[in-house]
């Protein structure tokens, strides 16, 4: 038991693979709670497709992934906003249409003849080529996004729970989703080496998803969240491991099982405690309608 535990952390690339991986549980578990309570969890999909134009060309050309990504995610939100100018297009639609259109064009940028060999991965990440410089910048996101949060904690509830109120406070929504969104940019940019661009979302949405069904406050709500990615990242790992398959997607595969689990289980509580409040109330006659 023990060698089968300590058998992948004999490689220095499996640990590293780990040590990036439980820093985006950081940012799973304070970002990502906020990304989902927010509502934007299609913006977070919507930036890790876009950027992969950007992705090709940064590969294309030599230059670093993050260099790439950066002006993939500018350019698909200049485009964003042009599109919706457009009168009488819902900006839902605008959105769809730009993600789906640059999607398109950086998978025909893949399959160039040109395309160096291994590019794929810029779709679903290669969490064992990692390199010191990733860890680095992924921990420097992380220091950088928990000080901002923890500097707008107290306006991010307000806005949260209390819409009406922050406005009579000036604390108006708006500038507090632009903060978040260049929080994500920033998340999006530093995990997409380690879980590329089709499974970063996986990591940033998932445990904060899973983490609301089973918490109602904020704290406990990125607790949950940061355990759930980080006990993921780990269990996809061994998982890649031992059934030799791959490492991102092993690691978005249990955060998805693990999704399944607590919902099929929150949903069977609460069919239990409505049969059950029916029951005490049924002899009660009328006020059980109620």
């Amino acid at each position: 038991m023990i060698d089968w535990l300590v058998s992948p952390l004999e490689s220095e690339f499996v640990v590293r693979a780990l040590g990036e991986l439980l820093l985006l549980a950081v940012l799973a578990g304070t970002l990502g709670v906020w990304i989902v309570l927010r509502g934007m969890s299609y913006g977070a999909e919507s930036l890790a497709h876009g950027m992969l134009p950007g992705l090709v060309l940064a590969a294309l050309a030599g230059i670093p992934l993050a260099a790439g990504g950066l002006g993939g995610l500018v350019v698909a939100a200049l485009a964003i906003a042009l599109v919706g100018r457009v009168p009488r297009l819902d900006p839902d639609v605008a959105v769809s249409v730009i993600v789906t259109s640059l999607l398109g064009v950086g998978v025909l940028l893949a399959l160039s003849p040109r395309t160096p060999a291994g590019l794929g991965a810029l779709l679903f990440g290669d969490v064992l080529a990692v390199t010191d410089g990733d860890l680095l910048l992924t921990g420097a996101v992380c220091a950088a996004t928990a000080a901002a949060l923890a500097l707008l904690h107290g306006g991010l509830l307000v806005v949260g729970f209390d819409p009406l109120g922050a406005g009579a406070l000036g604390r108006g929504a708006g500038r507090y989703d632009a903060v978040l969104a260049v929080l994500l940019a920033l998340a999006t940019l530093a995990a997409v080496q380690a879980l590329g661009s089709l499974l970063v979302v996986a990591m940033l949405v998932g445990p904060a998803a899973t983490a609301r069904l089973t918490c109602r406050r904020v704290g406990p709500m990125m607790i949950t969240a940061g355990l759930i990615a980080a006990v993921s990242s780990v269990a996809g790992m061994y998982l890649s491991y031992y059934a030799e398959t791959g490492a991102g997607a092993s690691v978005a595969c249990v955060i998805a099982a693990a999704y399944a689990v607590v919902l099929g289980a929150r949903s069977a509580i609460d069919t239990a405690r409505r049969r059950g409040g029916r029951g005490l109330l049924a002899p009660r006659g009328s006020e059980a309608r109620a």
